[in-house]
């Protein structure tokens, strides 16, 4: 199937009022560098004149920004354009891969971790999935049935909610969705791994726009995207970060004492017929923007 295209305009600011020790920040904000996402027009501006170290991981394009905070307010924006190539397959044609054919950049993401404790969900996942066909379709289950039994609500969770405690209370956001899909994934041998990027399309009812945490399982040869809270249209979706799940990819990691105000997140799609760009919108057909073991090879050293 021909791939879609999407344009995005991002804007971020972040603030902070920080002790009178001062405090360490590691950001992934930026936009991921990928063979399918392409960044233009980056802006970054913090108010304090500080040293800063911009890391990108060569194995995932997760960028990282490190610097050192001194007492007082400190305010830092992010803008950015970004152009995400989709690639687009026929649900039906996509099947799972047994555990000996996958490759080994892609082995990492099938083991428990942290906050996806998929060896203590061995039995309902088996329970509950282990006999359905293999492929897209059990995974669209997953994410079907993680939508179905936990509801979205602000402020049910916190940083050290886990899997299995979504399983137990029903409730949470995004990144508590997302962990439970991905330890079911797990449990029935299914590589999945935790995304991040902003809610574009969210309901404005849920709230300002805000980060976002989605689900990317490993099925053909790509990784495929799953939104489990089902808040955010897919082809929206600007990529930040991937890892195991949120202590991999956290959108701010801070040592000291901070206090933070809420994210300011503004998300625009740019409609281009003549370049080929379209409005981001549902569609029947998977969408993927890693290729996963084509990255080493094609973005190495850059």
């Amino acid at each position: 199937m021909a791939n879609t295209r999407v344009r995005m305009e991002l804007e971020i600011e972040l603030h902070y009022e920080i002790d009178q020790y001062g405090a360490d920040f590691v950001f992934n904000i930026h936009a991921a560098h990928t063979p399918s996402q392409a960044v233009s027009n980056e802006r970054l501006v913090i108010n304090q004149n500080i040293p800063q170290q911009i890391h990108t991981d060569p194995a995932t394009g997760n960028r990282y920004l490190r610097l050192h905070g001194e007492p007082g307010p400190l305010s830092v924006a992010y803008s950015a354009t970004v152009d995400i190539t989709h690639h687009r397959t026929d649900p039906m044609q996509l099947a799972e891969v047994p555990v000996r054919r996958l490759p080994q950049e892609v082995m990492g993401y099938i083991y428990p971790s942290r906050y996806c404790q998929s060896d203590r969900l061995l039995r309902l996942a088996l329970n509950e999935f282990g006999a359905l066909w293999q492929g897209h379709s059990r995974v669209q289950a997953i994410r079907d049935w993680v939508q179905k039994h936990v509801a979205f609500t602000s402020n049910t969770s916190n940083s050290n909610t886990s899997a299995v405690d979504t399983l137990v209370e029903q409730v949470g956001v995004c990144r508590d969705f997302a962990h439970l899909m991905i330890s079911l994934c797990r449990a029935i041998n299914i590589p999945a791994r935790f995304t991040t990027g902003t809610d574009y399309g969210a309901d404005p009812n849920l709230g300002p726009p805000d980060f976002h945490a989605y689900v990317e399982a490993y099925l053909g040869d790509r990784w495929y995207l799953f939104d489990p809270s089902g808040t955010a249209i897919p082809m929206g979706l600007i990529r930040f970060g991937t890892g195991r799940d949120a202590a991999d990819v956290a959108f701010a990691t801070i040592f000291g004492g901070v206090r933070a105000q809420p994210p300011v997140i503004r998300t625009k799609a740019v409609e281009d017929a003549g370049r080929g760009f379209v409005l981001p919108h549902h569609c029947r057909e998977a969408l993927s923007t890693d290729h996963g073991a084509a990255f080493a090879t094609r973005f190495a050293g850059n």
